[in-house]
């Protein structure tokens, strides 16, 4: 049993991870870091954590991560390099270390900066879970019931630490897979981070329109369920963006091209445009068919 679990950030996942933790009987305390005193303060009233502590006070810092056995940082990626020069003062190979970040490649490189190397103890990790709204009381203890945990260790990573990662993963329900830190950054860029771009593209060209034309008045269930994930928190994707645009940029040029060419099939209006239209709109649908049924099969 964990005796004392650090959960930096207590939001949705952070704030799941604490309850699932709690309700399966994993860990004996829960102490809670964040930068938002009103999230902290509903953190402890839900009892999701048994004592919180203010992040932008260094005291505090060091006061929560002390004698703590598992230390999971959920703060956005963004404040990784902080997170991690903070930590380093009280940093224990007693402890493990863990994060959830949607953004391995540049967590790593930001541990490798302050410490010289990526502790044996320290082992990135992405949830595959989320919601549309964001902060504590949107947390579940069932969020990562039966969804993908990516874990990305490095050379350096003690498999004994990654053995007791995805130990507490599996426990809390969740299918754990692992991965090279970049190559998660390439996958994820094309399945999350493009669609989360592309909703938020669609919703702002209509938002404008929609004053003139009333779009979003007559707009049907195709169009909120394509747009839905552009409810997601605007912070948390600026800083996707920014962090992995390396692998998203060129996506971005991809699509550019795909549209292209659908939009000239479009415009042509032949018979022969017509066919092919018909034969992309059908490898499209076969493609995600094949998506679902693999789906269907990692259940």
């Amino acid at each position: 049993m964990i005796q004392r679990l650090c959960v930096i950030g207590v939001g949705l996942i952070g704030g799941s991870i604490a309850k699932a933790a709690r309700s399966r009987g994993l860990c004996r305390e829960i102490v809670g870091v964040d930068s938002d005193p009103q999230n902290l303060t509903r953190a402890l009233e839900l009892g999701v954590i048994n004592e919180g502590f203010d992040s932008t006070s260094p005291a505090n810092y060091s006061q929560s991560t002390e004698g703590a056995d598992w230390v999971i940082i959920a703060a956005p990626p963004a404040a990784s390099l902080q997170t991690f020069l903070d930590l380093r003062k009280r940093w224990s190979q007693d402890t493990i270390y863990t994060d959830v970040g949607s953004i391995k490649q540049k967590v790593v490189d930001a541990v490798e900066r302050v410490f010289g190397e990526v502790p044996a103890n320290f082992v990135p990790g992405h949830p595959i879970a989320g919601a549309e709204r964001s902060g504590v009381e949107a947390a579940s203890k069932d969020l990562f019931q039966q969804k993908r945990v990516i874990l990305t260790p490095v050379a350096s990573t003690s498999i004994k630490a990654v053995q007791a990662v995805d130990e507490f993963w599996t426990s809390l329900g969740a299918v754990v897979s692992l991965m090279e830190p970049l190559h998660h950054d390439q996958v994820f860029a094309a399945t999350s981070h493009l669609p989360h771009v592309l909703a938020y593209a669609l919703v702002h060209m209509l938002g404008r329109k929609d004053e003139q034309e009333e779009f979003f008045q007559y707009a049907g269930a195709g169009f909120r369920d394509f747009t839905r994930i552009a409810s997601s928190n605007p912070e948390m994707w600026r800083d996707i963006c920014l962090l992995n645009g390396e692998q998203i940029i060129p996506l971005l040029s991809g699509m550019g091209d795909e549209l292209k060419n659908m939009s000239d099939l479009i415009k042509n209006n032949s018979t022969e445009s017509a066919n092919n239209l018909l034969l992309y709109f059908a490898e499209a649908r076969n493609a995600r068919q094949r998506f679902l049924n693999q789906l269907e099969n990692n259940r």
